[in-house]
């Protein structure tokens, strides 16, 4: 099964802010850099569609003419909780630091870890495969992209945030 993953463009939210799971809007660049997805897929042809169902993963779907994607919780981006639409700076919260440290395992407060957004991904492929899909779409998060990556041994979880792909960005994974 060929995956094309397709990361949202850039949203309107302050660099340095952590922003996962909230449901912020898209810059004021969202036009021109839909545009060049969409002329990045032109041609592609897809069984299915899936999306995040954050705006600004519908949005672009939309925009690039799958307004009949599907949407799946499994596909947003890690929840942060209490951290949430803080400044990375700003956050007083001790476990942060234990959170870079091992982002792989260690929760944010109120939220998730990297293996529980790999769990949801897990999960998604696992359905997915059951679909008898041969080309499957998917508009997602840098994290979800990452996951996918991950899992199909194209980088190691220590790359993961090394690795991390551009807004509007379109990686091609075999499943």
């Amino acid at each position: 099964m060929h995956l094309t993953l397709i990361r949202h463009t850039s949203v309107d939210v302050k660099p340095g802010t952590c922003y996962g799971a909230t449901d912020v809007g898209l810059s004021s660049a969202f036009e021109t850099e839909a545009a060049q997805v969409k002329h990045n897929l032109e041609g592609k042809v897809f069984d299915k569609v899936f999306t995040s169902p954050l705006t600004r993963c519908r949005k672009l779907a939309s925009f690039c003419g799958f307004n009949d994607a599907i949407p799946d919780d499994r596909l947003m981006e890690m929840n942060f909780g209490e951290w949430e639409m803080k400044e990375y700076d700003l956050i007083e919260d001790p476990r942060l630091q234990e959170w870079f440290d091992d982002y792989i395992n260690v929760r944010a407060t109120g939220g998730e870890s990297f293996m529980d957004q790999q769990k949801r991904v897990k999960s998604f492929i696992n359905d997915i495969k059951m679909t008898g899909c041969d080309n499957i779409a998917v508009f997602a998060h840098a994290g979800i992209l990452l996951q996918f990556m991950l899992l199909t041994s194209m980088i190691t979880p220590a790359e993961a945030f090394r690795k991390q792909p551009p807004f509007g960005g379109i990686i091609e994974v075999d499943i």
